[in-house]
């Protein structure tokens, strides 16, 4: 591990997010390292602090403890838009703005004001990829289904080759399927490209299949941080249920 964290991409010492109120903690002291190509599973029950860990990572948040350091330069030392366009954020139910497929797969490229052709040729290669069906790219955002959404909006982030994609429940609007052949996309994305994935998922058996990498967190705290071969699958299960069924008892 020594060895490897000289060539992290992203590494978090010590971070906490204290919560408005009071003296709870959001996200409390978490430390852990990804390197390029990786591809992360962040899990735990809900309320654990999985999305607020990936707004963090966006910089939607703010730590209020601790340091981020993204290839060997400390978060705060980065314009934000330019971070964003390194680390891009698929958030559960994306928007696409009012923009047809067509327009929000090309939209990051011309904010970036490359020249047209590269817009053209990037955003084609990459729908293809991603198994786009061409009758979609001139819809209406409404005529779209929440999981074709999704789709866009994960080839709308891909387009920008990105180093690190931050995925929320990029699966829980998709068939088996295609969750299954989405996943298997990305897999080989990371492999060849080197783009390095941490992606929230609540379904256990996809998470398994997609991550190297599994980060669980519990009550904002991380838990386990270890490769995935490791994690004994069946007593995470386990853990889920009993978690789910404790706040399903807290609440009523």
């Amino acid at each position: 591990m020594e060895q490897r964290s000289s060539s992290a991409v992203l590494q978090l010492e010590g971070v906490s997010i204290s919560a408005r109120v009071g003296s709870a903690y959001l996200l409390q002291d978490i430390s852990f390292a990804v390197f390029r190509g990786d591809r992360a599973c962040i899990l735990g029950p809900s309320g654990a602090g999985k999305t607020t860990l990936l707004r963090l990572l966006n910089r939607l948040s703010e730590p209020t403890a601790g340091s981020i350091i993204f290839n060997h330069r400390d978060f705060r030392q980065i314009p934000v838009r330019q971070l964003r366009q390194q680390i891009v954020l698929v958030p559960q139910e994306p928007k696409l703005l009012g923009m047809t497929p067509q327009e929000a797969l090309a939209y990051p490229l011309v904010l970036q004001q490359l020249p047209k052709q590269e817009v053209q040729q990037r955003v084609e290669k990459t729908r293809e990829r991603l198994r786009i069906p061409q009758e979609w790219l001139d819809r209406d955002e409404l005529q779209l289904s929440l999981g074709q959404r999704q789709l866009v909006a994960i080839t709308r982030a891909l387009v920008m080759q990105p180093t690190i994609l931050l995925l929320d429940e990029p699966t829980s609007a998709l068939d088996a399927g295609r969750a299954f052949q989405l996943l298997e996309i990305l897999t080989q994305m990371a492999s060849s490209d080197e783009t390095t994935i941490l992606m929230v998922n609540h379904q256990l058996e996809l998470a398994q299949q997609f991550g190297d990498h599994v980060l669980y967190l519990h009550d904002g705290q991380l838990i386990k941080d270890a490769v995935a071969t490791e994690i004994d699958w069946a007593k995470l299960r386990q853990d889920f249920i009993e978690a789910q069924a404790k706040a399903a008892q807290e609440w009523s």
